[in-house]
């Protein structure tokens, strides 16, 4: 199935977006000492930035986005350029973590070995999981203690970098500190802290994703049992059932003074909590799982988004807290709904990923250099933010949910140049077991 014609003219103006987004981006990088590529997290910073979450290791998937969108070895090579100067980075930073440190760094590097026959590359991949191995304090790495910042994004990137053993010895000191509650489990997302998040950036999801992959894919139904336990714990806070699904950001609300209780993104709401279910309904073959995914996307699609509709409410275009994250969700619906040859319900997630990639294009800041996105700070003035460069906020994650959507569009293939260690890859959906 493809896209209705009416639509080509606006997809191939989403795609010209696309590449001005990445004329952009890779005019904004800094050349390093060998030859390399790095880039700060905006334009005006001065210190690079190598991190997956804000900086070159996030970036250097788009570029292999559009080398596979274009067939343009152009974007092969800055993608090789950037690979070199993370090498170098790996030993000079403090951090171990998936978003925020060395896994992060390293899963990149793998793919780039894997992908363009990298060699130095794949060398430094292992480099850097050996000093992550090396300062484990045999409980975790650090303050943080979930996906982006400790030990599930830890176990999650050292899986998907070919290190399983690394991956088992992070996600095993969940078993030991795991938190009763009613309906399941939770755990601490940082030291010293009273609220326990619910999410999949910093909270029980998160964790729940690091140990479900992890679990199923060593074996181990220990660590998978505990993934479905952390799940119970947040499907029973739900209040938006039964047609929806909505938990609040924590319990009892973190930072009050500057969180929103409730959100609807990747991070901290339903567009990030359907691809935990999504996850969980590939593990374990269960029609609950999606039926729950379903309930996710009826109240991102009835929330109002990306309409702004007040201060503070849809105020971010990228893939983490923003606009970008929900065409995500809307393209993987989409796609497994087209591989089941299912009619109504793929051309429904079509129309709404048509109605975000058109914000997107509407809310580009387009000149000379190229094209980039200004989220809002509505407490700040002025409110309009400095454009920034990575995955989480900037270009690089809303050109590679655009360059998708394009492709998707016009009847090609769902799969990403590099897939995201929490999105789970699009296959058909599961069907229930006959009793």
């Amino acid at each position: 199935m493809t896209a209705p014609e009416a639509t080509a003219v606006a997809v191939d103006e989403v795609e010209k977006v696309t590449t001005d987004g990445l004329r952009w981006l890779i005019g904004a990088a800094r050349e390093t000492p060998g030859g390399g590529l790095a880039w700060t997290t905006r334009p005006s910073d001065d210190e690079l930035n190598p991190m997956l979450y804000s900086g070159t290791a996030g970036n250097i998937p788009v570029l292999l986005e559009a080398w596979r969108h274009f067939d343009d070895d152009s974007y092969a090579d800055a993608a090789l350029r950037a690979g070199r100067a993370l090498a170098d980075a790996v030993d000079g930073i403090d951090g171990d973590s998936l978003y925020f440190g060395r896994t992060g760094m390293a899963l990149v590097l793998r793919t780039l070995h894997e992908e363009l026959g990298d060699p130095a590359a794949g060398a430094a991949a292992d480099r850097a999981l050996d000093l992550v191995r090396s300062r484990f304090d045999g409980t975790r790495w650090g303050e943080l203690f979930e996906l982006m910042g400790g030990n599930a994004g830890i176990g999650l990137g050292a899986l998907l970098a070919g290190d399983p053993d690394l991956a088992v010895l992070a996600v095993e000191p969940y078993l030991r500190t795991a938190e009763p509650t009613p309906a399941g489990v939770h755990w601490p997302h940082r030291t010293g802290v009273e609220a326990r998040l619910h999410h999949i950036s910093h909270g029980t999801l998160g964790i729940v994703v690091g140990l479900a992959r992890v679990g199923a894919a060593t074996g181990r139904a220990d660590l998978v049992d505990l993934a479905l336990a952390g799940a119970a714990d947040v499907v029973a806070r739900d209040e938006a059932g039964p047609e929806g699904f909505l938990v609040r950001h924590s319990t009892p609300q973190y930072r009050p003074d500057v969180v929103e209780p409730l959100s609807y993104g990747w991070c901290h709401g339903p567009a990030g909590d359907a691809q935990v279910f999504r996850l969980l309904r590939d593990i374990t073959a269960d029609p609950a799982w999606s039926a729950l995914a379903d309930r996710c996307w009826h109240t991102v699609t009835h929330s109002g988004l990306p309409e702004r509709l007040r201060p503070g409410f849809w105020d971010n275009n990228g893939r983490c807290c923003g606009t970008a994250g929900v065409l995500a969700l809307a393209c993987d619906r989409f796609a497994e709904q087209r591989e089941q040859g299912e009619q109504g319900e793929p051309q429904d997630s079509y129309d709404f990923a048509c109605v975000l990639a058109t914000d997107l294009v509407t809310r580009a800041i387009r000149d000379g250099d190229g094209a980039r996105w200004s989220n809002v700070e509505h407490r700040a003035t002025p409110s309009d933010l400095e454009p920034c460069m990575g995955w989480a906020m900037g270009n690089a994650g809303i050109v590679r949910e655009l360059l998708r959507f394009v492709r998707l569009s016009r009847g090609g293939d769902a799969r990403y140049a590099f897939a995201w260690p929490d999105q789970p890859q699009v296959r058909a959906r599961a069907t229930p077991r006959s009793s």
